[in-house]
Formats: structure tokens, C-alpha cells, sequence
């Protein structure tokens, strides 16, 4: 859109310093804002206080120590004075995967308690579309405010990809709506001053907070895809990867997905059942997303399932014995447990009656066993869950014969298949789909 005004926007404030908001903190600080950071977390606040980052980002690591830490409080009355307020808390699912809004609409009352008039407010955290017309524009209102005139609401989607050496908050193309002109004309320079790549204005604020739900989405169903088709490959005895790698060649109308032992992390697992819960109550009924949901959601059961046939073939029991789980985060070298499928694996592993061991190299505080060498002496059997570089480099066939491990399945798809099908009789590999 073409700039028609110039706005002067010299302090920001964060709520919420989790993996979207400190990162965005600390590059506005980077970029010349004066910025108050705020989160409601005592114990993040202690640690961020004291000079340590909370969890491991590329970006972070070379700029967390230029950012003042005098800037960080848990005082809600701090952001009085902000010119640019970013809302950027989390947005889970209940029991029920149910949206639940809770973090929102603190933050939201938040703002609206201590912001001055004439503020730019942007919601960060991934929604479904009509929460800003139905839940943080009447919070405005009902604080005195009139949408447009003493106060600007604008919708930019995050886009965080946690441990991407390549895309991070500096450089990740953004898309933004707002109630108004001046919102959106506000939100565009703002986020222009920040991020070295696209801005695209939205016509409407509803298609701002559409943009990531379907991008999520499209993610979801494309994954559940490859998942039903590795289930059908595991029949037929075909390598899924060789014929995904295979497909991948054709340079036009094909996007590469993998399957796994299931989806994690806040986006993809949880997005799309905001999308479904919304249309329902617009009338409309998501019969090809929620199949895609139900068939990721039973991809730890099937891990769980490639292991008991496994064992088998070894004419061995599943109840009382010990399976290693490898990996507790949703993503490689990521120490991030967000709906990670080892949850659920884990789950499933006990109801079968298994002894579980489980070894993290990032998340040794949630890990029973210290270390790789530990956890390889405790068990008979193995499930990759995350495909850490560790559990990479270290596995080879010659381990796993050395501590006589039975069955390995590797829920990642993450290991020389060729090498552990060809060593011999000693133990039996799967992957998913291979």
C-alpha cells in the first residue's frame, strides 16, 4: 500500500516473552525503539533477569546480550506511555481442543487498563478469524474507547519457525490487517521499520487472522496425506521416502511432506481445530480438515503399533519390556515440548504395559535417563520420536547390537535405513512408511 503519513512511533511494549515476543523485542530494541517487555511468568522473568535466554534461538544468541534487561518487568503499569503495544501470549486448546483465548484476553485487558489514546495495538498470537471483532474490540470499548479514533487494533500473524538457521523475526514476511485506515497505514510502517522483507496490507482484518490458520492448515492435511499413504506403503512394503524423494523431482505442482510418528509444536497440531470450532459456529462443517486431524492425531498410536509387530517377529512380549524413547521435543534440536507426539507415544507405551525410559539431550530435566549410552543399557527397544542431530550421528547398527537392543522404530524416519535393514538378524528396524 502506498504510505500517505508518516507516524511517530518511538516506544514499544511485549507482552508475553515467549518464543515470539522476546525475539520481537529484542529487534526493536535492535532497530532503535524504546521497548518495555512484559510477562506475567515470575519464574521467566527471574531467569530473562538474570541474563538467560529460556530457551534456544539463533537470533537471540547473538543479540539477547545487547538487550537491556532493565527493560523486562512483570509491572503491567510500565507500557502506559507505549506508542506500539504487540500482543504476542500463547493461544492454546483445552482438553477439548476447544480454542482457548484465556492468555488473550488478559493480555488484551491489559492493554486496555494502562495504554494511553492514540496507541497502535497489534495481536500477534495466531487466532481464528472474528476474535478481534468479537473479543478484543469490545474489550476496548468497554474501556472506554472508540475503535478507529483513540485507538488502532491491527492483526499481524506471527511466523516463527523455532531453531531455522535461515528464516527468524528478522527477515520472515508478514502480513497485517486492521479495523481502519490509519491502523493498517500504522501497522505497515511499524512492521516495515523491523523486518527486512514483505509487508503485505490486508483489505480486511478477518483475512489477517485467516492468513495463519490456513497456512497451518494447509500444513496439517498435507502431512496427513503422506501419513495415510506411509500406512498404506507400510501394506504394500514400499519405501514412502524413496517415492516422496522420488515425486519431489517433478519442479512444478508437487510440495514435498514426510510423515512421522506424529505433529507438534503450537501451529500445526493446533490451528486447524481454531478454524473448525469457528466455522461451526458460522454454520459450516470441516469434514476434510478434521479427517486430516484425526489422522495425524493417531500417528503415535500407529508408532506404537509398528513397534509391537516388531517384537513379534522377535517373539518377544510388549508387556515389562523396557522401550527407549528418544527425543521429547516436537522438533529436531529444538528443547520445546509444545504438543509433542512423545507425549502421546509414551501414553500408548504404558498402556501396553512397557516399561518406559525416556532420553532428551535438550530436556534432561524431563529425561529418566541421563544420557544415550544410559538409556541404550536400560531397554530392549527403541522409538525415535524427534530427529535431534545426537541421535543422528550416534545410532548405528553396531550400538544397537552392542547393547542388544531388539527393535528400533524410527518415528522420524531420520536413519540410515539401508544400513540397519542390511546388518543382520539381531534386531529389527522400521521407520514409518519404510
Amino acid at each position: 500500500m502506498e504510505q500517505t503519513k508518516s507516524y511517530d512511533l518511538k516506544k514499544v511494549s511485549v507482552i508475553g516473552l515467549g518464543y515470539v515476543g522476546l525475539p520481537l523485542a529484542v529487534r526493536c530494541q535492535e532497530r532503535g525503539y524504546e521497548v518495555i517487555g512484559v510477562d506475567v511468568d515470575e519464574s521467566k522473568m527471574t531467569l530473562l533477569q538474570s541474563g538467560k535466554q529460556p530457551f534456544s534461538d539463533e537470533y537471540l544468541e547473538e543479540n539477547f546480550a545487547l538487550f537491556p534487561l532493565s527493560v523486562l518487568t512483570s509491572d503491567a503499569s510500565a507500557i502506559a506511555d507505549a506508542d506500539v503495544h504487540l500482543i504476542a501470549v500463547p493461544t492454546p486448546v483445552d482438553a477439548m481442543k476447544h480454542p482457548d483465548l484465556t492468555p488473550v484476553i488478559g493480555a488484551t485487558e491489559m492493554v486496555a487498563t494502562h495504554t494511553k489514546k492514540g496507541a497502535l495495538v497489534v495481536l500477534e498470537s495466531t487466532v481464528n478469524p472474528y476474535v478481534s471483532e468479537e473479543v478484543i474490540k469490545p474489550i476496548f470499548e468497554a474501556h472506554g474507547f472508540t475503535i478507529g479514533e483513540d485507538i488502532f487494533i491491527s492483526h499481524c500473524p506471527e511466523r516463527i519457525n523455532p531453531g531455522d538457521p535461515k528464516w527468524n523475526v528478522t527477515n520472515i514476511p508478514r502480513v497485517v490487517g486492521s479495523f481502519d485506515k490509519t491502523g493498517l497505514e500504522m501497522s505497515v510502517q511499524f512492521y516495515s521499520s523491523i523486518v527486512d522483507a514483505e509487508i503485505r496490507p490486508m483489505k480486511h482484518i478477518r483475512e489477517a487472522e485467516a492468513v495463519k490458520i490456513l497456512e497451518n492448515s494447509f500444513r496439517n492435511i498435507n502431512i496427513a496425506f503422506v501419513n495415510e499413504i506411509a500406512r498404506s506403503f507400510d501394506k504394500m512394503g514400499i519405501d514412502v521416502k524413496d517415492v516422496i524423494d522420488g515425486a519431489a523431482t517433478k519442479p512444478f505442482a508437487f510440495m514435498a511432506h514426510y510423515p512421522s510418528c506424529g505433529v507438534g509444536g503450537h501451529c500445526i497440531p493446533v490451528d486447524p481445530h481454531y478454524l473448525v470450532e469457528r466455522a461451526k459456529e458460522s454454520g459450516f462443517n470441516h469434514n476434510f480438515l478434521k479427517l486430516a486431524i484425526e489422522t495425524n492425531d493417531a500417528m503415535p498410536a500407529y508408532t506404537v503399533e509398528r513397534l509391537q509387530d516388531a517384537l513379534n517377529e522377535m517373539e518377544l512380549p510388549m508387556k515389562n519390556t523396557t522401550v527407549g524413547v528418544l527425543g521429547l521435543s516436537y522438533k529436531a534440536n529444538v528443547a520445546d515440548l509444545r504438543e509433542s507426539p512423545a507425549e502421546e507415544i509414551i501414553k500408548e507405551l504404558t498402556a501396553h504395559k512397557c516399561i518406559v525410559e525416556t532420553f532428551d539431550p535438550l530436556l534432561p530435566e524431563h529425561s529418566t535417563s541421563k544420557s544415550l549410552e544410559e538409556i541404550l543399557s536400560k531397554c530392549g527397544a527403541l522409538v525415535v520420536a524427534t530427529n535431534h542431530r545426537e541421535f543422528i550421528e550416534a545410532l548405528t547398527p553396531e550400538l544397537l547390537e552392542t547393547h542388544n537392543i531388539k527393535a528400533i522404530i524410527d518415528g522420524k524416519n531420520c536413519l540410515n535405513r539401508d544400513a540397519f535393514m542390511a546388518y543382520g538378524d539381531s534386531f529389527i528396524y522400521r521407520g514409518i512408511g519404510r
